[in-house]
């Protein structure tokens, strides 16, 4: 597959590591050398160009390419170079945009007339995961598929859980509500087998369906834990406005921005869909935070544009007293120190935004992509095809790469776990957890094809 890219920032450059892993066609155009400069250990073709250089579209290949991908800064930049590569060509393209109004169901098919496949808005993928982590206050991560017929949790085991040093085979069996698909312990992450136990500490993927998820929050001991009510977010940006607006009415929000200027416009952006509370200040000010009530506020959330300040701003916000933390970690290199720091939820951007492109590469029909970075894995939703590999043995019999469980699939509307001798259907939603990123190697499985 031939894929080019318009942009070499955070979402551009992380995209073109996935795809050098992959081993694809890829080229990334930017006008900035120094951004092409760091891809240089990756199997990736650079070309320094304008993005809406017509001449440098056509020697990028776009005219030939599978999908075109526009993820520079500038959203009219995007728009305008999707444009142009669909003009020469390009079988797809999706744009990276800023606007939320383009997002309607309307304007798309509008943007579809012009070429552009598929929009993404980082920072309202981004609020979207803050939202759901915040509805489950004992949750590091969470993944619903088809309105939470089936369900993913990601969870710290702490030394309430009662299913800790107890073999798997012994908790989890076929007949059981849940599954556990994956652990991270310290520095490793281990895809279980019947003879792995949970320890102390330990981050599990549990796989379930919505109907027992009270049944999973019991054996973990998370009974205790307070719903959210109250949350607190420093830092006024995009994603911080597209989270307050994403709350539920029984949260009461509050954000914190050291601006004047962006107070003022928070509260014109506000004013209207959300009660949230614009407080002009800095939120790493432990007065202030006493003032406006951390110590009974069940969530914290740190959403600067400086890694290091959300870290330790939510390792304030926990020594006050606050259960629930999130913090955005735009730096990769970051991501294990907060975990190790015991941060809570960690959120970042550009791998969000990059798991929703990739997912547009597969030829399977693939329904919904998520990238795991605490486990370096993928989590996606395949339907199965009819006369598809999957469908033609029991799961156990299918030969599925190493690092690779099928969790659950849902058939119609009713989700169930899968077991080694669930045999897959035509049709079935199969939520597939793929270890160090072996999308490519799996999708064969799910594509129509009568040659193996």
């Amino acid at each position: 597959m031939k894929i080019v890219i318009a942009g070499a920032g955070a979402v551009g450059t992380h995209l073109s590591k996935l795809l050098s892993g992959e081993r694809q066609d890829c080229v990334l155009i930017d006008d900035d050398e120094e951004r092409l400069a760091s891809l240089a250990e990756y199997d990736v073709m650079t070309m320094q160009a304008l993005p809406t250089s017509i001449r440098a579209l056509k020697d990028a290949g776009v005219g030939d390419c599978d999908l075109f991908v526009g993820v520079t800064p500038e959203e009219t930049t995007n728009i305008t170079c999707c444009i142009l590569a669909h003009a020469l060509g390009a079988k797809k393209t999706v744009a990276r945009i800023d606007n939320y109004e383009y997002l309607s169901q309307q304007n798309q098919q509008f943007f579809q007339k012009l070429g552009i496949d598929s929009m993404v808005y980082p920072e309202v993928l981004a609020a979207t995961d803050i939202v759901n982590g915040l509805k489950m206050s004992w949750v590091r991560q969470r993944w619903d598929v088809h309105d939470g017929a089936l369900v993913l949790l990601g969870i710290k085991l702490r030394e309430t859980a009662e299913i800790l040093n107890v073999p798997l085979k012994d908790l989890c069996g076929p007949d059981d509500p849940y599954h556990v698909v994956a652990i991270k312990r310290g520095d490793d992450t281990i895809i279980p087998g019947g003879l792995d136990v949970l320890q102390l500490h330990d981050l599990a993927y549990f796989m379930t369906t919505k109907d027992y998820i009270p049944y999973i929050r019991k054996i973990v001991g998370k009974e205790h834990y307070t719903d959210v009510q109250n949350v607190i977010i420093m830092g006024g940006g995009k994603t911080a406005v597209r989270a307050a607006l994403a709350t539920p009415d029984y949260m009461d929000v509050k954000i914190i921005e050291q601006s004047a200027e962006r107070c003022e416009k928070l509260n014109q952006l506000l004013g209207g869909g959300s009660e949230a509370m614009i407080i002009h200040g800095d939120g790493r000010d432990m007065g202030l935070l006493s003032e406006e009530g951390i110590r009974n506020t069940q969530a914290f959330v740190a959403l600067t544009g400086n890694a290091e300040t959300n870290i330790l701003a939510c390792l304030s916000a926990k020594k006050m007293g606050v259960r629930k933390t999130v913090a955005m970690v735009e730096n990769l290199d970051y991501v294990g120190m907060a975990e190790s720091l015991d941060i809570g939820t960690i959120i970042n951007k550009k791998t969000v935004a990059a798991s929703h492109i990739f997912q547009m590469m597969l030829k399977a029909d693939v329904r919904n992509l998520r990238s795991l970075m605490l486990v370096e894995a993928d989590v996606a939703e395949f339907v199965a095809a009819e006369g598809s590999r999957v469908t033609r043995n029991a799961v156990k019999d299918l030969g599925l790469p190493f690092g690779v469980t099928i969790g659950g699939l849902v058939r119609g509307e009713h989700g169930e776990l899968v077991s080694g001798n669930t045999r897959i259907e035509a049709g079935d939603s199969c939520v597939v957890f793929c270890h160090e990123h072996k999308l490519g190697a799996i999708e064969k499985f799910f594509k129509k094809s009568s040659i193996f």
